[in-house]
């Protein structure tokens, strides 16, 4: 058994750690173990925890093949065991304190399990750079979020040179001055500044950490072996030719939802990622409903809002008069508990569903939904595209400006609501999104896409079935 296993390639696979990384990379890593590769998957030990509480230790017990590993990620606990950590303090993290336990645990695989023939890391995590070339393997990247953002992110050392950013004070943010189109990112024409990714909207310089964490990881992706994107490429064909044209070799093997659906073995079912438990009785209340009736509501695992503006969602969604879904995590209302008004619950009885969290695939590819109120990250994104889903899009921070913009602007599957939401603009989109001209026009549109990804993962000549073989063989014949 020990010389078999020696003669498999072995990736070890760490993402960044946050729910919305966590999701493609273990779907990626389920997909490499399929394909002959021995994989050690790395969570840190708050998230292996977490996933343990909410999963149960099946999710995370592993195989002979597939183990699971932990590092600390070097901050102190925190006060609510299940939210996700604070994303600076996790960042600053990540740079200082992740190489050190990194390098001691591809040692520790060498001498105990199967020597590492690669690493697949996500972008943001920049210092597996430094390990790979250590142990003189090659490093792998998966970007998690949109396409489009990355060009975005690589256009801010321009926005900066050019004084269109940082913002001069606070009154830029809603003077109009976001408005500005920006002529600088060729595949998306017409986009505004308040669509690019929101780091760098910074107005003192205890804020500029992000933008410098986000620059310095996309110039460390441009020296990687190559770097592996969830999309498929008859959505984002323009945006990836000019990505190729910056960074090393890019490989579109997504929607990575379907592709593991297709060829992923049954025996990984039970490794899961989602660090809160899902709720499976609202499946079974899908059921009840009729096909296309129920608008599904998710912001995410990170979006947080003000109290007033979870009511304003709320009674849009009542007055709607359409039945529907909503995931309400406890920590979803900024410093409390997310909690609707006892008239509010009462208006709404029979026909919301209120739950904590949900297996949201499952949810998308249910009948009964005809339409997606949304934080516009970009899992959510890809798997609404995937299951033909038209949305509604409330975007918050990091890649969802630019998921939202493509989706309005360039796909014809979204629609935009502002940011100071008011429950009679979510009332009115609500009701266009699921039976009006526009709704049905996008639901067209969806569909479309729908279809064309299914193409890209399924046919053993779509899109990305063919990348996905292109990047395994570089995988299992890079290593040095």
């Amino acid at each position: 058994m020990g010389s078999e296993r020696e003669k498999k390639p072995h990736a070890l696979c760490i993402p960044t750690p946050v729910q919305g990384h966590i999701n493609p990379m273990l779907k990626l890593a389920k997909i490499l173990h399929s394909k002959g590769f021995l994989i050690t998957f790395v969570n840190t030990e708050f998230n292996h925890q977490r996933l343990v509480r909410a999963q149960g230790s099946e999710a995370v017990r592993g195989l002979p093949s597939f183990r699971f590993e932990t590092i600390p990620d070097g901050l102190p606990p925190p006060q609510n065991p299940d939210a996700t950590q604070e994303v600076t303090s996790l960042a600053r993290s990540i740079e200082e304190n992740f190489l050190g336990p990194f390098e001691t645990l591809v040692t520790r695989l060498g001498a105990c399990y199967s020597p590492v023939t690669c690493i697949v890391a996500d972008v943001l995590m920049g210092f597996t750079h430094t390990a790979a070339s250590k142990f003189g393997v090659p490093l792998f990247l998966l970007w998690t979020s949109g396409a489009g953002s990355l060009l975005c992110i690589d256009k801010y050392p321009y926005l900066l040179e050019k004084g269109l950013m940082p913002l001069k004070d606070s009154s830029y943010l809603v003077n109009g001055y976001l408005d500005t189109v920006l002529d600088c990112i060729p595949p998306m024409h017409g986009i505004r500044l308040k669509d690019i990714p929101p780091w760098i909207r910074y107005t003192t310089p205890e804020d500029k950490y992000m933008v410098q964490f986000f620059c310095s990881q996309v110039e460390r992706a441009k020296m990687a072996s190559a770097i592996i994107f969830n999309t498929f490429d008859e959505l984002d064909h323009d945006i990836l030719n000019t990505i190729s044209s910056k960074f090393p070799p890019c490989y579109e093997i997504g929607p990575l939802n379907l592709l593991e659906t297709n060829i992923v073995d049954k025996t990984l079912a039970s490794f899961k990622s989602n660090l809160w438990k899902e709720d499976q009785e609202c499946l079974k209340w899908l059921d009840s409903k009729e096909q296309s009736s129920v608008v599904y509501v998710n912001f995410g695992s990170i979006t947080v809002m003000t109290s007033q503006q979870l009511v304003e969602f709320g009674w849009g969604l009542a007055k709607s008069n359409y039945s529907f879904l909503w995931i309400i995590r406890r920590d979803l209302v900024i410093g409390e508990y997310a909690v609707l008004p006892p008239e509010l619950l009462a208006e709404i009885s029979g026909r919301g569903l209120l739950a904590s969290w949900c297996p949201q695939e499952q949810v998308l590819n249910h009948p009964s939904i005809g339409g997606f109120l949304t934080h516009s990250g970009w899992n959510s994104t890809i798997e609404s595209i995937s299951n033909g889903v038209p949305m509604i899009c409330w975007p918050f921070f990091g890649d969802q400006q630019p998921n939202c913009w493509l989706g309005c602007n360039k796909w014809g599957i979204s629609m935009e609501i502002d940011n100071d939401v008011k429950s009679d603009e979510v009332q009115e989109l609500v009701i266009e999104l699921m039976r009006g001209e526009k709704g049905n026009c996008m639901r067209k549109k969806a569909a479309e896409l729908k279809n064309k990804a299914q193409e890209a993962c399924v046919s053993p000549f779509g899109s990305s079935m063919v990348n996905l073989e292109k990047i395994i063989h570089l995988m299992k014949t890079s290593s040095k």
